[in-house]
């Protein structure tokens, strides 16, 4: 061969095999809900940020894979959550428009869910999103992760995308895993978390999953009925329905067949697959998986799936319900992926456990006071489809909570943040932020965490809690979660923030399908606990009456700023001054009729403390909670 052509040859191959290098500030690789709330919040903050996302969606769970209905926090439409809820009120009409099942408030068609994400991400010139990006490894150096290596499953190229912080929002920590950061899977026995959940040896069981559909309603006289199945038995679904029940003790749910379908009704006579009682729930462990075997238990958990559909449509005549032809893009009209109720925990700062969420105030560890989002979900578990899972874990009645920033942080890595369902909890606590809106966000504060990092030029570990906790805050997000203040409250943001100093303490009630801890702004204030709960900042002396008066309120803050020598606007030295300046501001902070004499409430106190010491910046904390003198 002629020397020009091997060299050409030569030329030739080296090109084939060259690799596109991308550079970016944050780097969020998805397939999860987080994904996108990351993503976005991350470049809403000025940063470059490359999202890359193994399907053609934005969402995840909520539209990538079929489940449209959101579960919990419909008392607390947290950051971008909420803003997402806008949009569907918008476009279908309102909340009752979105109120068509009984298994949530707010159910959607899952191609609307992508399209609002989608339209949020277009809005950002400082975001990319690259779409059909198959993760294949993380690059390390030194504990510090810096990129990751894709291939683009229409190109077949291999990329890799380097960055000053990644975001791992895969479904199952696959980044994680990767980078060799150490993790959990499983249940941990009760005697390893200290949790009361009746788990007597630690295992590697994990949820069971489900690969959800959408059914949408052809018309009175279509017959949309599938082929017969491979291998389909109707009694694979004894149970699923009082109206096929062979024995009482089967029963999984006490409902007629059409209750069980409308549990995921859909707006526009379309109705969300999801049964979790003897309908299409599977077990398949796909973490340990490689490629090939994650495709095939995909496969399986499809054909289950497939049979349930042809159950109902040929055993309770719901044949005008077939597969919605105008959802997902796919041949066989089935979603994107499958839903992962669970994957890889991360072993992290600190450790996310039932005691935080049932008693918070109490425990040694003060993870309230690192709150980045909040959740009221049950703890729910899907262990029916594996007879080696317990099937009756005991779990601690909770309230609502909020999921501490230390939770998102390896111990061991930087260069990395965590974020969707492999976060550092314990499993059974994965039961619960599993859910999407808790799981938006963590996403966003991942954003939030990683855009600080990039900006100060730092690692994620050292950006000050504070800081992610106000950026939540000027993005309408919760960090405590109370129940009965509201993002529209007057003084939202003081109650909030004087919250998260322990100053104020909520009280958690554990209740049905959604949670709640109250605040009670409008109450008074009982001296005994104000007393003890401020002692962190101020040791005060006794106090005559039961309750704060304003009067009392102006004198500890008086002392409070004389004490830390604070320097602003209003002046320590005199009470008489003090209480002038304050009288001034009363009706600018829009509070009620200023009588020194009369009790002061939760929130008035609230306001005062924040907009005169402001004792959340006053005291810098880590992550376990702890106030740093």
């Amino acid at each position: 061969m002629p020397l020009k052509q091997i060299i050409l040859l030569l030329f030739i191959t080296a090109s084939a095999h060259a690799q596109t290098v991308l550079r970016t500030d944050v780097l969020v690789i998805g397939g999860g809900v987080g994904v996108s709330a990351a993503g976005i919040q991350a470049a809403r903050m000025g940063v470059n940020t490359i999202i890359a996302e193994p399907a053609a969606w934005l969402g995840g769970m909520f539209s990538a894979a079929g489940v449209a209905a959101f579960d919990g926090n419909h008392n607390m439409p947290s950051g971008i959550w909420g803003e997402l809820r806008e949009q569907l009120y918008k476009v279908y009409g309102g909340p009752s428009k979105v109120a068509t099942g009984w298994v949530s408030n707010t159910l959607f068609e899952p191609h609307v869910g992508d399209s609002i994400m989608k339209t949020f991400a277009a809005a950002l010139p400082s975001l990319k999103v690259l779409y059909y990006y198959q993760f294949k490894k993380a690059i390390v150096n030194n504990k510090k992760v810096t990129g990751a290596v894709f291939v683009d499953a229409k190109t077949k190229k291999q990329i890799t995308i380097l960055a000053q912080q990644v975001i791992d929002a895969t479904e199952l920590g696959d980044v994680m895993a990767s980078a060799g950061i150490p993790f959990d899977m499983g249940m941990e026995a009760s005697s390893i978390t200290g949790e009361n959940v009746n788990v007597p040896e630690s295992n590697d069981i994990i949820q069971d999953i489900t690969y959800a559909a959408i059914l949408k309603d052809y018309g009175k006289g279509a017959d949309r009925t599938l082929p017969k199945p491979a291998n389909y038995d109707p009694m694979e679904f004894d149970g699923c329905c009082n109206e096929f029940c062979s024995k009482p003790e089967k029963l999984t749910s006490n409902v007629t067949a059409q209750k069980m379908l409308d549990y995921g009704k859909l707006p526009n006579g379309k109705y969300m697959i999801n049964w979790p009682g003897k309908g299409n729930d599977i077990y398949s462990n796909m973490i340990p998986m490689n490629e090939h075997q994650r495709t095939a238990a995909i496969q399986k958990a499809k054909a289950k799936t497939i049979r349930f559909i042809y159950f109902l449509q040929t055993q309770f005549g719901f044949k005008q319900l077939g597969l919605a032809d105008d959802e997902f893009p796919t041949t066989d009209h089935l979603p994107l992926i499958p839903y992962h109720r669970e994957g890889r925990r991360l072993k992290g700062i600190v450790r996310f456990k039932i005691q935080h969420i049932a008693d918070p105030f109490n425990q040694t560890e003060a993870l309230y006071r690192t709150g980045i989002a909040v959740g009221d979900y049950p703890i729910d578990h899907h262990h029916r489809e594996n007879a080696k899972a317990p099937q009756h874990l005991g779990f601690y009645p909770v309230p609502s909570f909020n999921v501490p920033l230390g939770a998102l942080i390896p111990q061991t890595h930087d260069g990395i943040i965590i974020a969707e369902k492999s976060i550092s909890v314990s499993n059974a606590v994965n039961g619960t932020t599993r859910l999407q809106p808790c799981v938006m966000m963590t996403g966003q504060a991942a954003g939030v965490l990683a855009a600080l990092a990039v900006q100060q030029k730092t690692n994620a570990r050292n950006i000050l809690i504070r800081e992610v906790q106000q950026q939540l805050l000027n993005n309408k997000a919760y960090i405590m979660p109370y129940f009965d203040v509201k993002t529209t409250h007057p003084h939202f943001n003081s109650i909030q923030r004087i919250g998260a100093t322990g100053i104020l303490k909520g009280k958690g009630e554990p209740f049905q399908w959604a949670n709640r801890t109250w605040f009670y702004p409008d109450s008074a204030v009982a001296t005994a606990v104000f007393i003890k709960d401020i002692g962190p900042f101020i040791k005060l002396q006794y106090f005559s009456n039961s309750f704060l008066t304003i009067d009392d309120a102006i004198r500890i803050v008086k002392q409070l700023g004389f004490i830390y020598r604070i320097n602003n606007e209003f002046d320590f030295t005199s009470l008489a001054i003090t209480k002038q300046q304050i009288k001034n501001k009363w009706s600018e902070w829009k509070l009620k009729a200023f009588d020194e004499n009369r009790y002061i409430t939760r929130a008035e106190i609230a306001v005062l403390l924040d907009g005169v010491i402001n004792p959340f910046q006053l005291k810098p904390i880590n992550h376990k909670g702890e106030f740093v003198y």
